[in-house]
């Protein structure tokens, strides 16, 4: 969901025909508005500008998944406490973990009115997946028969089919994998395998700025970074049905600029309140208030290829991990709201173990001696990037401090003006040293924080962490008998990463946001996120 949400890391004829086909009924700017230009009925909340244009398999941060998620549904989702929900699938099922009958619910349909069937899905699939649409989340495709037909690892693709998808009826098709993957229906919980409307393929680039979803909002405006909005959709048919009119997605630039907007209620929800304003949120909110932990963890991720990690020795990352004072910072900068890191995984997840290593705790002395046992750090200086419009500037600064105060070594903060800077860095192999990776569960298992970040494949795995041993349990973890299996596979890879260090865990995340008094029934999923259809006005 999701940099935290992730996955997910946390923006001619066929426009003619896009703006014809787009339902909703306006860009609801006729209806009645409050003093901030928001419809009546509308909800509305802090969700800045997304890095890509809005794909569903080319979205992997937050800012575009709370969008991709309102106007797509794929075919389960997940409760409150990460178990699964069928939504646009009638079942999922298999009998040996490797070919998997996927059977729909009859009559859904786009907000253009077509069909949604068994073709929606495999024609999306095998699009995302093709090399030549270079969609960040191809890689979640590659557990099926025929991947590599159309996603090589070199030069063009043999097909644009991946063989593993075949429709038996209209609301029937079956995916046949290269090999068993118990965890297989897992993943298809997150939003990237959403399906297509035949509209999408006449115009891909178009169709991301305003696009035609099967979910329970339709698309409504996107001016770009200040504002997307969405209109509930009367038709929708799954579990999650929107009981407001609609959302208003606003984009900030900071996160205490959005609280201030919370209080004199201008906002109704924020999703998570800076430090600044943390000691005071839950008198200012009262029951508004929201305190709860979710799936997420917060790292600090060196990148390899920099000049600062290239070629690194583990027992320096380890000694820098032993140099972060985890207990203090979050007890004083993060006022008691995140709780330190025991593991690569949080808790909510299955899989989760706490580590029987030493790395993850504050000790100065040890820490020197490893730096030093693994040769320093070049240039005895490091950096951390961060997002500058997410309220990460105090504890970067706690953590610089910590560092330099136990090691010595000189650390500073390496400030982007927003989320989507960030992550262009990130892409485009630009990071001087560490930067923060905020990593929130896709689907509830282990794997997804392993797998997804630290495979040498993964699109995620921005610090490009390359090990053959630890790909080969992975693939081992991958082939196992069963769930559990599975999972205790990757626990075994998970205890191997303390050797290899391809991140510093640093804490897990809770959700410290919270709502004004113009709404009600704000509930926060597993992922952390808000749970916008139940949200309703007063």
């Amino acid at each position: 969901m999701r940099g935290a949400k992730s996955a997910k890391w946390v923006a001619g004829a066929a426009v003619i025909a896009l703006a014809a086909t787009a339902c909703g009924g306006g860009d609801g700017d006729g209806d009645k508005k409050n003093a901030s230009g928001q419809p009546a009925g509308y909800v509305s909340i802090d969700v800045g500008e997304p890095q890509k244009p809005l794909m569903p398999a080319d979205t992997n941060e937050s800012n575009g998944s709370y969008v991709i998620q309102s106007l797509f549904t794929q075919l389960l989702d997940f409760d409150d406490k990460g178990e699964i929900v069928l939504t646009n699938a009638e079942s999922v099922e298999t009998k040996d973990s490797k070919v998997w009958t996927v059977k729909l619910k009859a009559g859904w349909k786009f907000h253009n009115g077509e069909a949604v069937t068994a073709q929606s899905y495999i024609d999306a699939w095998n699009w995302y997946a093709n090399v030549k649409n270079a969609q960040q989340n191809a890689f979640w495709f590659s557990d099926i028969k025929g991947y590599a037909d159309v996603h090589p690892e070199k030069g063009d693709p043999k097909s644009d089919k991946m063989s593993g998808l075949k429709a038996v009826d209209d609301t029937t098709f079956t995916i046949e994998l290269t090999d068993k993957v118990p965890y297989f229906n897992y993943k298809l919980g997150y939003a990237t395998f959403a399906p297509l409307p035949k509209v999408f393929y006449d115009d891909p680039k178009a169709f991301g700025q305003k696009p035609i979803g099967n979910g329970p909002y339709t698309f409504e405006k996107w001016t770009h970074k200040k504002l997307i909005q969405v209109k509930a959709w009367p038709e929708y048919q799954g579990p999650n049905k929107a009981a407001n009119k609609g959302i208003q997605f606003k984009n900030y630039s900071t996160v205490e600029a959005a609280y201030s907007d919370v209080i004199s209620g201008n906002l109704d929800m924020i999703r998570q309140v800076g430090p600044r304003d943390l000691p005071k949120y839950k008198t200012d909110l009262g029951d508004g208030a929201i305190d709860q932990p979710y799936a997420a963890i917060q790292t600090l991720t060196p990148a390899f290829y920099s000049k600062t990690f290239k070629d690194i020795d583990p027992k320096v990352l380890q000694g820098l991990s032993m140099a972060i004072d985890r207990d203090t910072i979050t007890k004083t900068v993060l006022n008691g709201t995140r709780i330190p890191a025991t593991s690569f995984t949080p808790p909510q997840v299955k899989g989760n173990q706490t580590l029987d290593s030493d790395i993850l705790k504050y000790n100065p002395s040890k820490a020197k001696e490893l730096i030093k046992d693994g040769g320093g750090v070049p240039e005895n200086k490091i950096s951390i990037q961060y997002n500058a419009d997410g309220g990460h500037k105090e504890w970067v600064t706690a953590v610089c401090e910590s560092i330099r105060n136990a090691t010595g070594v000189e650390c500073v903060g390496d400030a982007k003006p927003d989320f989507p800077t960030d992550l262009e860095a990130r892409d485009n192999d630009e990071v001087k040293g560490f930067y923060r990776g905020g990593w929130v569960a896709d689907y509830p298992v282990n794997v997804n924080f392993l797998k997804e970040l630290y495979h040498s494949k993964a699109e995620s795995n921005n610090g490009r962490f390359n090990d053959k041993e630890i790909d080969e349990l992975m693939a081992k973890g991958d082939k196992a008998d069963s769930l559990e299996a599975s999972v205790a596979a990757y626990q075994e890879v998970e205890k191997k990463l303390v050797d290899k260090m391809p991140a510093i865990p640093l804490w897990y995340y809770a959700i410290n946001g919270g709502h004004g008094k113009n709404v009600d029934n704000v509930k926060v999923d597993f992922h952390g996120d808000l749970e916008l259809t139940g949200v309703t006005t007063k």
